[in-house]
This record gives C-alpha cells, structure tokens and sequence, in this order.
C-alpha cells in the first residue's frame, strides 16, 4: 500500500501533465498488484530466469524513483506555503489566453488544462476567474470525492482572507432547495437536478400515467413562476406577442391531446450494461402517457403572423423554446422543434397547461409547457418563456451539444456533435414491465405485460413476445386506450377507432399469457414491437451502442426463474 501511495505522488513530479498522470498511476498501481500477487500473465516472468535481471533493474529503478519520491515529499513539508492570491488577480485570469482560474473553498486553482476534458464540455468557462460554488450547486455530481480529488492537481494557492469572507458573506443557498415534492415511489436517479422514473410494475397498471408517477427529467431547479405576472413571449413573427396565462386560456381555443413522451436516455442503462456510458442509469420507465391540454402553438403562431408572406417567415425553419429554468450564469434550456411539426394541421403540438385534467404539476413544467407528440421529450420544453421562431436551431447545449446519436466506433476523443442531427423523431420502442427481471415464477402459465410505442406518429400494429430466448414467438394483445377497456367491459369486445394516420401519438400497452418452457429452472422473457411502417427494434444492444447512451430500443429481455415441479 505504501508503494502505491507513494506512486501518486511521484508521478506529480515526474508527469506534470495531469492527464498523463493518471495513466501513469494506474500502470504503476497495476503492474505492483500483479507482481505482488505471483499470479496472472505475469506469474510466468517472475518465474522465467530471463526475466530476473531485467525485474531486478525494474525493482531497483523503481526504488530508487521511490526513495527520491519520498525525499521529495520530506522537502515539501517544510517548503514554503503556496502564494496567497486576491479576488482581483484571479478575476484576470478568465480566458484560455491568459490561463483559467477559479476559486472553491478558499483555494485556487488554475484549470486550464483541464478545460477540454470537463464532461460538461465549455460551460465550465462561465467559472472562469471566480468561484466554483454558485455552478457547482447546481449539480450534485460535483461533491463526490473523485471530482474533488481531480481538481485538487490543480491547485496553485489560497483566496486571501479578505477575499474568503467577502465570499462567505455572499454563499449561495441550495438553488433546489424550492424544489417541489415527490412521490417516495419513484426511482431517484439524481436528486440534484431531481431526476426520476416510476417502478415498472406500475407504470404498465394503467393506459394514462397518473401525473405523480409520471418520469421527471429535469436539467436545472425546479423555478417559481407567478401565475399572475405570467408572460408568454413570441418573437421572430411579424407581430410579437406577450401573452398572459389568462389570455392563453381565453383567446385561443383548448386543444387536448393524448400523448406519450419518452425520454431519449430510457434504457440508458442496458447500453451501460455493454460499455459505459455518461449519462444517468434510466430504466425503462423513463417514459409515460398523459392527457395534455392547452392551446395549439400552431393557433398562436399564426396570430403572430406566422402565415403571411412576410420575408422572414418565408425564410424560417424552426421554433425554438426557452425555458425559465436556468443556471448560475442566467443559462436557460432551450431547444428546437422543425417549423413544418409546428405549423402542421396534424402536428397537434400544445402550449399546455393542464395535464391529466389540472393544472400542471410543478416538475412537469407549471405554468406553461411544449408538448410536441411523436418528438424526444427533450424538445417539449418546460415552464416555457419565450417562443421564437428562426432559421436557426436552437443555439442551447442541449440541441447542439447533446441529444444526438452517434456510431458505436465514435468516443470522446473523436465525437463531433456538429456532425449528428439532433434527435426529434424517436425508434420504435416496446418494453416488458411485468415480470421484473430476476423475479421468481410459478411453473404453469406466465403474464406478460409491457408498453409499446414508436415516434412521428407511428401506430404501433404488433408486439411480439417470446418465452424462450427468440426461439418461439406470441402475438401479444394490443390495448389502445381505456375507452376499448370501457368497451371490453361493457359489451364483452369491440376495438377503439385507430388514431387517423400519422397521429398515433399516444403508446401502446400489451399483454400474453402463455405457458412457460417446461422442464427449465430459468427462461429469458423477450419483446419486440413492429409499426405501421414496418420498422422494429434491432435484436441486440451492441449495434447501436452510443457514447451517450441515447436511442436505447433493442429488444427487451428479462431472465426470471421458474419453481416447481
């Protein structure tokens, strides 16, 4: 333990480059755990008597770096403090020219090099020359010890004491401590932002997803909007508008929509499963079906002028949203959806306010949200402000830097998001919520249950389900929406009308009963649905693997045991 103690700090003297650092401690700490453990591939050198000379230089090299290591950290003990620096002179340090700065705690650290590594890409720079704190409360990531760790390297001073109370003086407080409250049923998958999906088993109990279970994806706090001092603004049009609430409500008729809205990082965690991604673990219920009401964005799009010849419409092609959360530095999400999804008689995109008969629940967006059906839940922005439309895309992170698919051969070394689309319309998508997997069943007959769903409108006109691995398949029934369970009900059968064509914007649940294998202790439960255009879901994870780990709809499998004679 000494040895690999002692590894880290020598490296800081020997490496300078932090990044290279950390390779050179993981060969090190590697190559001594192997060697120390006489077993493994390396077993057979140590016992080779042509290695010994050269294991024997290693040792001794290796000792010698050791015992200068040690020396160098005897003399650092008694060398002089770090240099003690003003807010001021870290202030001027606020660019990659002249070097990033920033302070945390009362340190300093200088962070240029580590700049293009952040995971977070460029925002890191809106730090630049002050303090860490404000941004940092904002993602509960950054107070685990690893991140801590990384940022010591880079650490060049202290704050002065002035500096340091002049900072205390004015500490942020929690941002989510506003936050609202949440079922205790749901998975949380962070809490800051809070980000969290319902248990499987209940999200297939019922066709509308009951507001409090439904998944909530948020990016920043939770804001507090006034109702009352409310405005829409719509801009970009020959005639901008500021909407109150009230006259959303009054001027426009209500439009209510059934809609499914999913996530693009559901199932994130079955393309961690193959190769580790960044992003947080979604399960499979990082998706649900509501009823939406609210006024046709298309209907205030024209009111603003978005119908006329006017040149700059002429020339227009998307709607960008930008929300009232925000970060520290006044950074709001945003996003974009096409023009033509907008406009369309068809597109049924809402300016919602009511979900599932009421008002909008706080995580879902109070008191105005986008609801863009058969789009990625990412693009239906919430706690909307400002409508404007554009030639452009959104400029926001999340439309240029994020939501967007990649190649399995593409990393982070080579990823260039100016070379992907952003994701609007997603795959086909189905999933078993019940039986969980690992759960124990019964020897006889098996009920599966799952939701299937597919983007741009897409009906869903099959879902297959296999008991044995893919070796066999079943034709699960489709269940459209609680009028045809109405009906079932009351007649005994009858099918619901479909949806008229590229309109299926809500999901579909399914259901088998069938026999399991007989004679198996254990059987691999498999779904894949099909659409109106015939596309289904690929048969493996690998394929499509992503390193953000979007876009996740191959085939859903659960193992379950079975008991019993």
């Amino acid at each position: 333990m000494l040895l690999l103690r002692r590894c880290r700090g020598l490296t800081r003297v020997l490496c300078p480059v932090p990044a290279l650092r950390y390779v050179a401690i993981n060969k090190c700490a590697s190559f001594l755990l192997k060697l120390g453990s006489g077993g493994g591939e390396d077993q057979q050198y140590s016992q080779d008597p042509r290695w010994r000379p050269a294991l024997a230089g290693l040792l001794a090299g290796t000792g010698a770096a050791l015992a200068y290591g040690l020396h160098y950290h005897q003399v650092r003990r008694f060398a002089p403090a770090l240099p003690v620096f003003s807010q001021e002179e870290v202030a001027t340090h606020s660019s990659l020219e002249a070097g990033v700065w920033v302070t945390f705690r009362g340190s300093v650290y200088d962070i240029t090099e580590f700049v293009a590594m952040h995971p977070g890409g460029n925002k890191i720079l809106l730090a630049a020359g002050g303090a860490l704190e404000p941004f940092w409360a904002l993602y509960a990531v950054h107070s685990q010890d690893h991140v801590l760790d990384i940022l010591s390297e880079y650490k060049v001073g202290e704050l002065n004491p002035e500096d340091q109370m002049r900072q205390r003086a004015v500490e942020p407080s929690d941002p989510y401590s506003s936050d609202p409250q949440r079922h205790p049923v749901l998975r949380v998958n962070s809490r800051k932002p809070f980000n969290a999906e319902p248990p499987p088993e209940l999200l297939g109990d019922s066709y509308i997803t009951p507001s409090a279970l439904f998944f909530t994806r948020n990016h920043l706090p939770v804001p507090r909007v006034d109702p009352a001092s409310y405005r829409l603004r719509v801009e970009g049009l020959p005639r901008p508008l500021s909407l109150s609430l009230q006259e959303l409500k009054s001027r426009f008729p209500k439009h209510t929509v059934t809609a499914t809205l999913q996530c693009a990082g559901n199932r994130r965690s079955e393309m961690s499963a193959v190769r580790r991604v960044k992003g947080l673990d979604w399960g499979v219920a990082a998706i649900g079906n509501a009823t939406w009401s609210g006024a046709l964005l298309r209907d205030v799009l024209l009111a603003a002028g978005g119908g006329g010849p006017d040149a700059a419409a002429r020339h227009a092609r998307h709607v960008q949203f930008e929300g009232l959360d925000s970060d520290a530095a006044g950074t709001a999400y945003g996003a974009s959806i096409p023009l033509r999804k907008a406009l369309s008689e068809d597109g049924d995109v809402l300016l919602a306010y009511e979900m599932n008969g009421e008002d909008l629940p706080a995580d879902h967006g109070y008191p105005l949200r986008v609801v863009a059906p058969g789009t990625v839940g990412a693009r239906s922005v919430k706690w909307l402000g400002r409508v404007v439309v554009s030639g452009q895309e959104s400029a926001s992170h999340w439309q240029q830097s994020d939501y967007k698919g990649f190649s399995p051969a593409t990393d982070w070394d080579t990823v260039d998001f100016r070379s992907a689309p952003a994701i609007q319309e997603l795959p086909v998508q189905s999933a078993i919520t019940q039986p969980a997997d690992g759960a124990v069943l019964e020897r006889g007959e098996a009920t599966v249950r799952g939701y299937a769903w597919s983007g741009g409108g897409r009906e869903v006109v099959r879902v297959d389900v296999s008991l044995d691995g893919g070796e066999t398949w079943r034709v699960a029934r489709l269940r459209g929406g609680e009028e045809e369970e109405e009906e079932e009900e009351e007649e005994g059968e009858g099918e619901a009308p479909p949806p008229p064509p590229g309109r299926a914007w809500a999901w579909k649940l399914w259901e088998v009963v069938a026999p399991l294998p007989p004679g198996v202790q254990e059987v691999e439960i498999v779904c894949k649905a099909v659409d109106d255009s015939y596309n289904t879901q690929p048969d493996s994870v690998a394929p499509i693997w992503n390193l953000r780990g979007v876009l996740s709809n191959a085939w859903h499998r659960v193992r379950v045991k079975v008991k019993g004679d």
